[in-house]
């Protein structure tokens, strides 16, 4: 038998169609038929008339939504000021940001809850608040990362020709390092809404009552209404697909108007 570099990739296709593909059909399965095994629409046509199930999508983009405008307004400034400075304990800091990533997650959670039940008293009076700071302290990094290795990438000649040109500080941030820095917060904003609206547990953990979708899908699976968890997951699935066709389409866009302005 000829070895190929095709070889190689065997091992990923077979976990792909066991751990992958499979899977989705099973889900694809439930999803669209009923407890007879019969197919139906029923499932789709309840989710979307269920003020419920509509009102936790609601709430789970505005979890989503405020957690990652956040994160981009402590990340962008930070990204910025270590990728433009000339520190020297630029990588420890940096460290320092991805260290609590190598802690148990429920540990710095509870930590977190601690410090926020010594500051309020009872979690439960701010749920939303404290869901926010939650899902804010575990996905910081995930924004600050990426938006800080896409400026310390930029050729600093850009900033100098744009002073050079009779630009000031502020317009070259604007039309200059703004611009090119639009990938790695396309790539922050992905990576941070995307979890945030499924993880339940920081809601959860933090006492906060209200249903996410991460947390729905589970309520019905426990219900033993595998037909509504899967159809749940379903649209689920489809919302992060677009959301991902739609920010690699930024991106995309954003790489030509780096390079036109190049």
């Amino acid at each position: 038998m000829k070895f190929s570099r095709k070889t190689l990739g065997i091992p990923y296709a077979v976990f792909l169609l066991l751990f992958v593909a499979a899977p989705l059909l099973v889900l694809f399965y439930y999803a669209f038929t009923n407890g007879q095994g019969q197919f139906t629409m029923r499932n789709l046509l309840e989710f979307f008339t269920d003020p419920n199930t509509l009102g936790t999508l609601v709430y789970s983009l505005a979890i989503a939504v405020v957690t990652t405008v956040v994160c981009l307004l402590l990340a962008y400034p930070t990204a910025y000021f270590l990728a433009t400075s000339n520190l020297k304990a630029k990588s420890v800091i940096i460290m320092i940001f991805v260290m609590p990533m190598w802690i148990n997650f429920s540990l710095r959670i509870t930590a977190l809850k601690e410090i926020l039940t010594l500051i309020e008293g009872n979690l439960a009076f701010h749920p939303f608040f404290n869901s926010v700071i939650g899902m804010t302290y575990d996905f910081l990094p995930f924004m600050i990362l990426p938006i800080y290795n896409t400026i310390v990438k930029l050729d600093g000649s850009l900033i100098e020709a744009a002073k050079d040109l009779g630009a000031d500080d502020k317009q070259a941030f604007l039309k200059v390092t703004l611009p090119l820095s639009l990938p790695g917060i396309v790539s922050g904003i992905s990576m941070v809404f995307l979890p945030a609206m499924t993880n339940y547990v920081v809601l959860d953990m933090l006492y906060n009552s209200t249903y996410i979708m991460g947390s729905l899908i589970g309520s019905y699976f426990s219900a033993y209404n595998w037909h509504g968890g899967s159809m749940i997951a379903l649209i689920l699935l489809g919302i992060i697909c677009l959301f991902t066709l739609l920010t690699n389409g930024m991106e995309d866009e954003n790489a030509r108007a780096g390079g036109a302005l190049l």
